[in-house]
């Protein structure tokens, strides 16, 4: 399986993105040094790994996305629940809960994705 996990600072870098993209790179270079106070070096080096990662593609001077937010954190939970529980979604419920308790809303949010996805 796949290696979904980024880091604090690269959620962020793509959290950027999605919310801009499609973009030139001159302006995501622009964006990351005011909201990141990053160099261009440092914008090009990231968004190269996360393209490598299959996340982005900088298309002629263009960035533009290849997984959606949506996508790609669905594709990291199905990694965790895989590598930390054998794949095992009601393991991965029981550890969950065993700490923290669900309220009556979660608990008929729960139900009906279970419902729905019968």
């Amino acid at each position: 399986m796949e290696d979904y996990s980024i880091g604090v600072v690269e959620s962020k870098f793509a959290d950027i993105v999605w919310s801009n993209a499609p973009l030139a790179t001159s302006e995501l270079v622009k964006i990351c040094e005011k909201e990141l106070e990053w160099k261009r070096t440092t914008t090009y080096t990231v968004l190269k790994k996360l393209s490598d990662r299959g996340l982005f593609v900088n298309d002629g001077g263009t960035v533009k996305v290849c997984m959606t937010k949506e996508e790609f954190y669905a594709r990291q939970s199905e990694s965790y629940v895989e590598n930390s529980f054998s794949g095992s979604l009601p393991g991965f419920l029981a550890a969950f809960t065993s700490r923290k308790k669900l309220s009556d809303k979660e608990i008929k949010e729960i139900m009906q994705i279970i419902e729905d996805n019968k």
